[in-house]
């Protein structure tokens, strides 16, 4: 009897124990549903205690009826209450703001060392031109030293005749230019008094003396435009020489400071940039050679257009037309302009015109056909994402950036296709590795395993 009164007594304590777990289990609930701490466990014990002590004197007497309290309603959280458009867009807010800040930041290194950027980028345009013939000299047996030397010392001197004869032949046809120049204003000046706008020569004279009074009284900002052409001078024989220097290295020692480059990308990141970056030489070294063509022919064309209507200046305005082809369309129409406002001044409207006729054909064959068939698909940039990044870049770097903008949209072009491309395949690869997922009477089992495992946790 007495054991079995023993019994009783430990099943009534571990059932006091399990309703008291139950009822502040109950508690942790409507705390969490009312928006309120939880309490803790030992006030909760207490709680159920005092209740369950309580009770058997409630039994006897009742207590009277006193006011209710009213409890103020819960508040939400805050994050529940935003919808959720509004906190996508504050997230792609502050994201989109770093990464403007970032840029802003880019954009004002780069314009403070614009310079050292500008030859560089000139260095690396001037290299993907010149590499090819690195690789067929080190093909024929020469050694790398050498090899870089030749190329590097002919390319260097192919360019410098190519100004020094741009300079003679501005300087050689000078006289020539000013006395036809004379003779156009004169001409000019014909065709306005006799056109049917009533120009009469009182007003003529009064435009030209106009002109002297502004060129006059503005001596001062003229001088100092001259000296600020010196000191552009001074930067552009810099720019030339440091070009220099970064060609000879990039084209000698090219695979080892690309391996440097790689060295300094995430480890995670780096099997992505080591397949981009060839990708992108390739791109590049294709665009360089494109435009040197396409230029070259567009060059040869048309000065052969302008020597045969006997323009003045024939050849260095042709070789302007090829300097000025690397300017993706805001080149080809300002070499244009020039050529046909030459024409108009030294030969006349009748020249004139068909010169405009002479450029807008050969620029039409090369919009047209050889930029399609010469570039091909892999450097093919939207005319739109041309206009907008030779105006960028000019509006940062002046014609420096003008020039270097469309290469790097291209370049750009090419690694972030290829980067989405190598992340989809290791995206399919790591699936792959896995294998599909369990299906059929296999999930039903693996759900049942799973369910099974969480209980005895």
């Amino acid at each position: 009897m007495a054991k079995r009164a023993g019994w009783l007594g430990r099943l009534g304590s571990r059932l006091s124990r399990m309703e008291a777990a139950l009822d502040e289990r109950r508690a942790e609930v409507e705390a969490e549903a009312a928006g309120e701490p939880p309490l803790p466990a030992s006030a909760s014990v207490s709680a159920s205690a005092s209740s369950a002590s309580a009770a058997p004197a409630a039994q006897g007497a009742v207590e009277p009826a006193g006011p209710a309290v009213l409890r103020p309603p819960a508040r939400p959280d805050p994050v529940t209450v935003i919808p959720w458009g509004v906190r996508v867009a504050a997230e792609a807010s502050w994201r989109l703001l770093m990464l403007a800040g970032m840029l802003w930041v880019l954009m004002k290194v780069i314009s403070e060392v614009r310079l050292v950027v500008l030859a560089f980028a000139a260095a690396l345009l001037v290299t993907a031109l010149l590499q090819p013939f690195v690789v067929r000299l080190r093909r024929i047996g020469l050694p790398r030293g050498l090899a870089t030397a030749v190329t590097a010392v002919l390319g260097f001197v192919v360019i410098g005749l190519v100004g020094w004869f741009v300079v003679w032949q501005v300087m050689e046809n000078l006289d020539d230019l000013s006395s036809r120049l004379r003779e156009g204003i004169n001409e000019l000046k014909s065709w306005a008094l006799d056109s049917p706008f009533h120009v009469t020569e009182k007003q003529i004279n009064d435009i030209a003396k106009n002109l002297s009074e502004t060129i006059g009284t503005n001596t001062e900002e003229i001088t100092s435009a001259g000296l600020q052409g010196v000191t552009v001078l001074v930067e552009v024989l810099t720019g030339m020489l440091l070009a220099m220097f970064s060609t000879l290295f990039l084209l000698y020692d090219g695979k080892r400071i690309w391996t440097w480059v790689l060295g300094l990308v995430p480890a995670a990141a780096r099997p992505g940039v080591a397949g981009a970056g060839p990708r992108a030489w390739r791109t590049l070294t294709a665009y360089v050679r494109g435009t040197v063509l396409v230029a070259l022919i567009d060059a040869v064309f048309i000065g052969l257009g302008l020597y045969f209507l006997d323009v003045t200046m024939a050849v260095p305005l042709a070789v302007f037309i090829f300097l000025f082809a690397f300017i993706p369309l805001v080149g080809a129409v300002i070499s244009g302009a020039l050529a046909v406002v030459v024409a108009l001044v030294t030969q006349g409207p009748v020249i004139a015109l068909a010169v405009l006729g002479v450029v807008l054909a050969v620029q039409q064959i090369e919009g047209h056909v050889l930029q399609p068939f010469i570039l091909g698909r892999a450097v093919r940039v939207h005319p739109l994402a041309v206009v907008l990044a030779v105006a960028a870049g000019g509006m940062v770097a002046g014609i420096g950036g003008a020039v270097v903008a469309v290469p790097l949209v291209a370049v750009t072009n090419t690694v972030v296709v290829y980067l989405r491309a190598y992340s989809r395949e290791r995206h399919h690869a790591a699936v792959a590795a896995t294998g599909p997922g369990p299906h059929g009477a296999t999930a039903v089992r693996a759900a049942a395993l799973e369910a099974g495992d969480d209980q005895r946790a």
